[in-house]
């Protein structure tokens, strides 16, 4: 076959592939313009919540939680907190220990948050009873009123999953800088876009509300090192709405070096994968069941993470001017779109003079990753750091 048809048909293979994921985005960027939820009613009910504090290696970040969750405006009486300090050094668990709360120290030969949260639901007292379960990662901080504002919540959605907002707390560097811009994305088109359009939001690894029992029969039987795509996954399955609940918020503390944006994004990668193929073999009966639902979940796994997204198109948009400069034209067209799209997913105050930068860093942080363990990964990982 002659070499320029090669090109041809493996540009436009490539083309087509991120134009789906482009065009998905930009459909629930647009819907999430028209979202609104309406002022939820002040319930009646208290209900008793347990809150669930896998903290692993981050004494600091858990303390923090802790902190954050006691100054609670919500009855005492009324919510217990579970702290599992896997690893955590011994003044920590010592200052932990001096809070009005549920410490255990497993000692797991292999670490999941899986087992952690299954250590908490098998410790928990048996004459206590529970309505609502509560996943926090050490390191989010909440404000007074975020038990009272779940708990109208629960009782107005009439479901039995909640998504709460997460959003940064830090935008000190490049990395945080994307984090936080990739996380108010995610709320937007995957979360408030979904809900506006009647589908369920995306579930995150935290700030998450769960009917109680249903919680402690689904975690037992998780045996993944990523419950959180297992969890959302079985909700689904099970036809129970996740709905989200924009004012209801949480702030997280964003990674700062490149590193450990790169790590943190090849583990999500792999989690990414390993859900795909866990799951598509759901989709032939979600497509005869017309259980929309779960449909969009699959395509959505399938489609290309953001970040990889971002980086074929600049490096497309690069290369190909110097093989044929005609086709780079419809890569430049695709990544004017997607800077479009992801602006519009943006909320305001993170669309600032760094914001341009921001993804222009992009393929600096992908190159870093491919080029992890040479000398030439470690210098542009040393010059992301300093001058990002």
């Amino acid at each position: 076959m002659d070499f320029w048809i090669i090109i041809y048909y493996f540009d436009l293979v490539f083309f087509i592939f991120v134009c789906m994921t482009v065009v998905y985005m930009g459909i629930f960027a647009m819907a999430s313009m028209f979202s609104h939820h309406a002022e939820t009613p002040k319930s009646r009910k208290e209900n008793r919540f347990i809150i669930f504090i896998p903290a692993y290696k981050n004494g600091p970040n858990a303390e923090q939680t802790v902190r954050s969750i006691l100054g609670q405006d919500y009855p005492q009486r009324q919510f217990d907190v579970t702290v599992i300090a896997d690893h955590l050094d011994e003044m920590t668990n010592f200052r932990l220990a001096q809070q009005p709360v549920t410490l255990l120290i497993p000692s797991f030969a292999k670490s999941s948050r899986a087992k952690s949260l299954q250590l908490a639901i098998n410790n928990l007292p048996q004459f206590k009873l529970y309505d609502i379960a509560v996943v926090l990662n050490p390191g989010n901080i909440v404000e007074p009123e975020f038990l009272s504002q779940l708990n109208d919540a629960y009782e107005a959605a009439g479901t039995k999953a909640i998504q709460c907002h997460m959003l940064s707390q830090n935008r000190d560097t490049i990395s945080a800088r994307l984090s936080a811009i990739f996380e108010e994305i995610n709320n937007s088109i995957f979360r408030r876009g979904h809900v506006t359009l009647g589908l369920s939001a995306a579930a995150s690894n935290s700030a998450m509300a769960f009917d109680f029992n249903w919680f402690k029969t689904n975690i037992m039987t998780t045996n993944t090192f990523w419950d959180d795509k297992e969890l959302e996954a079985r909700l689904l399955r099970q036809h129970i709405f996740v709905d989200y609940f924009d004012d209801i918020m949480v702030f997280s503390e964003k990674t700062r070096k490149a590193e450990d944006f790169n790590r943190q994004r090849g583990r999500w990668l792999m989690s990414h994968i390993a859900t795909v193929l866990r799951n598509i073999r759901y989709l032939p009966g979600a497509i005869l069941q017309r259980h929309y639902d779960l449909i969009d979940k699959i395509i959505q796994w399938l489609l290309l993470p953001r970040i990889l997204m971002m980086g074929i198109i600049v490096a497309m948009s690069v290369i190909m001017p110097f093989i044929y400069f005609s086709l780079a034209l419809k890569w430049w067209a695709l990544f004017a779109i997607v800077l479009f799209i992801f602006a519009l997913a943006t909320p305001n105050y993170l669309v600032d003079d760094k914001w341009d930068k921001t993804f222009f860093s992009i393929p600096i942080i992908l190159l870093t990753i491919v080029l992890a363990k040479t000398s030439i990964g470690k210098k542009l990982k040393a010059n992301l750091n300093k001058k990002l």
